[in-house]
């Protein structure tokens, strides 16, 4: 059984009280107590402060272009199977420079893990707003205030049938981790929008703003009701709901194509005799 220096890589760079550190952590201890040894898991990522990241972590790992880290994920996936896939991004990564792949991962159902750091800015470039920057919010770039509606990732993977839609919040560890627990053991994409203070850009929604707000979802909620779920995923504001809002038991991408559904591709013997019959067919 691993422990918590099994996972231990670099050290972090990110400021000091950034919330980043405590999605790492709570990532840490999930994979720990799942017995998930660093060698058969991999992380991926972007650029921006939590395309940092996998560096902290020790187990395999890509560190990839901006907005692109879903592709990478899907091709690991679709390469081998047994290995488990987490994708890591930044709401300005994911839901910006990577919107659309955000979009048809989910259709997909490619089961992929994917852990958004949303604190609402783009840190790594000095605060400009993101897609989940709320309206009229200033920055160094919007001087006026936002004029875009904020983004509700939650709400629109409720709206494509995502597999697993979750919210969580880097100031309360416990109930992450139980959250990160819950989406790697979940077949099928999962995505956790994780509340993320950004100490140093984004002097709005800091810590003490979300714990006046955050509150855990009832017991007795229903994850399976979808029309209640994006009820549930619309709350913002005074209240803000943390937890599993959404969740289906759709069929998985790997499942549904025939020459990888009994066996992972990196397994396959590969006859390189139809290659070169290919290749002297075109040159």
């Amino acid at each position: 059984m691993p422990d918590l220096s099994d996972y231990k890589g670099q050290t972090p760079a990110w400021c000091m009280g950034c919330g980043n550190f405590g999605i790492l952590n709570a990532f840490k201890k999930a994979v720990s107590e799942l017995g998930l040894e660093p060698h058969r898991f991999t992380i991926v990522s972007g650029i921006g402060q939590a395309g940092k990241f996998p560096h902290y972590l020790k187990c395999n790992t890509f560190n990839g272009l901006h907005g692109r880290t879903l592709p990478v994920a899907t091709g690991i996936r679709l390469a081998n199977h047994d290995m488990v896939v987490a994708a890591v991004a930044g709401d300005g990564d994911c839901y910006g420079e990577g919107g659309n792949h955000f979009i048809h991962a989910m259709r997909r159902n490619i089961n992929v893990k994917l852990f958004v750091h949303d604190n609402q800015i783009y840190g790594l470039t000095k605060g400009q707003a993101s897609p989940t920057s709320m309206e009229g919010m200033v920055t160094k770039n919007q001087p006026f205030g936002v004029f875009s509606e904020q983004l509700n990732p939650v709400a629109l993977a409720v709206a494509l049938d995502c597999s697993f839609a979750a919210r969580g919040f880097a100031g309360d560890m416990e109930h992450l981790k139980g959250l990160i627990k819950e989406a790697l053991n979940h077949k099928g994409f999962t995505l956790i929008d994780i509340l993320q203070p950004c100490v140093t850009f984004n002097k709005i929604n800091t810590y003490e703003w979300y714990r006046q707000r955050v509150y855990h979802i009832e017991p007795e909620y229903n994850p399976e009701d979808r029309a209640g779920a994006f009820k549930k995923a619309l709350e913002w504001g005074d209240r803000i709901p943390i937890g599993i809002i959404y969740k289906n038991h759709r069929p998985v991408l790997e499942d549904r194509i025939p020459v990888i559904a009994d066996k992972p591709l990196v397994r396959q013997l590969f006859d390189s005799s139809k290659l070169k019959n290919t290749l002297e067919e075109f040159y």
